[in-house]
């Protein structure tokens, strides 16, 4: 008797358990309306994590320049290099506060006398340090492509602060250079990334 009385109870309890599980969200999806939720999810999947943009922090005063429609298209293929090269949100970054500094976005061609030796491109690489052709340097996606092949071969480049990573590559003149386009340069990769 007690074993018949014992299942009732448990067979009663599960039957309103299962029906406040169907009542329960569909009564909550009609109190709130749907419209509401959206925004938050949209925000989240769009923008990449700052943590992953600027993991350090930005080193130094930064700098900033109003971009025009040819630097933001390079921007951007920088951008498709680094997601086909199979590298995260970080590599762009670095990628675009170097070409920041180096060409301000531009892809610059043989500038004659104010041209820093054979330097061209937007990361203003070199022919004769073995970059590529001059044709092979002022396309956008190969020297994303080299530029990121150099940056691989770094040891650690994830955890280190943009200047040194970007150095590393470039072996500027002006090492610490590069630190003062990185809040640029993270704004710009959180802008385009899933665009």
């Amino acid at each position: 008797m007690n074993t018949i009385i014992r299942k009732s109870v448990l067979g009663i309890a599960g039957l309103a358990f299962a029906g406040g599980l169907a009542a329960g969200p569909l009564n909550h999806h009609e109190a709130t309306p749907a419209t509401a939720l959206t925004p938050v999810a949209a925000v989240q999947a769009d923008k990449p994590d700052a943590s992953k943009l600027i993991p350090h922090g930005v080193q130094g005063a930064q700098s900033r320049i109003d971009l025009n429609d040819e630097q933001v298209a390079n921007a951007k293929a920088i951008i498709a290099a680094t997601k086909k090269a199979g590298l995260p949100e970080r590599a762009a970054v670095i990628s675009i506060a170097t070409s920041l500094q180096e060409s301000k976005l531009e892809n610059l061609g043989h500038l004659g006398d104010k041209n820093d030796h054979d330097s061209l491109g937007l990361f203003q690489q070199r022919p004769s340090s073995g970059w590529g052709t001059p044709e092979q340097i002022t396309d956008p996606e190969y020297s994303t492509l080299a530029f990121l092949k150099g940056l691989k071969q770094v040891d650690g480049w994830q955890d280190m602060p943009l200047t040194e990573a970007a150095q590393t590559v470039q072996v500027s003149a002006y090492p610490d250079a590069y630190a003062q386009w990185e809040q640029q340069a993270a704004d710009i990769v959180a802008q385009h990334w899933n665009s």
